[in-house]
């Protein structure tokens, strides 16, 4: 096997890297100085052994717990739950979410096996236990596996006693969070409905 195909095929490990877009950035490395190329690799070698999850919440952050939870001026008393930490950083850019998050890191989905178990949600119950929080925002992305998710979370959650919300369908079904743009994800996170 050719250097070329070797290194196509391993871009084709990361998600939505077909076989032609793994081509042609195969070839834009190869055009590319020599510095940048290492410059790019050392970053990628940092986030991989620095970034870890954050105990409270299970983002991604260099620090535990991460810069979200160790920040007083975020409203303890509400928790946004998303599927992973990339809807993190989307939400945040949105400039309308000032409370905490609780990153899943998948969503149930029976097909793939992937159950209660696999996701972060005996970590929710238990924080939820030590924490006071009076609403819980869930904000998994509207697709049926998002959707089976957050109603799954929502039964848990009903004889706690906490408010439980939906972010609003301003995000259109079947798509996921990181592609939404931000005015659409700000009426989504205002229009958010109790389940």
């Amino acid at each position: 096997m050719s250097l070329l195909t070797d290194l196509i095929e391993k871009l084709q490990w990361l998600p939505g890297i077909g076989r032609k877009s793994a081509q042609r950035l195969a070839f834009y490395l190869q055009k590319m100085e020599k510095a940048r190329v290492k410059e790019l690799t050392e970053a990628i070698m940092r986030a991989r052994l620095h970034l870890k999850e954050c105990s409270r919440c299970h983002n991604l952050s260099e620090q535990d717990p991460c810069e979200v939870c160790s920040n007083p001026r975020r409203e303890q008393d509400y928790l946004c739950v998303v599927e992973q930490p990339s809807d993190v950083m989307v939400i945040e850019k949105t400039n309308e979410y000032k409370g905490l998050y609780h990153v899943l890191h998948g969503v149930l989905s029976p097909i793939d096996d992937i159950g209660p178990d696999d996701l972060r949600i005996q970590a929710l119950l238990s924080r939820l236990q030590s924490q006071n929080v009076s609403e819980v925002i869930l904000a998994t992305n509207p697709t049926t596996e998002g959707d089976a998710t957050a109603l799954y979370i929502a039964k848990l959650l009903k004889p706690l006693g906490i408010r439980v919300t939906r972010i609003a369908r301003g995000l259109p079904m079947g798509s996921d969070l990181d592609l939404a743009d931000i005015t659409t994800l700000s009426r989504a996170l205002e229009g958010r409905r109790e389940i």
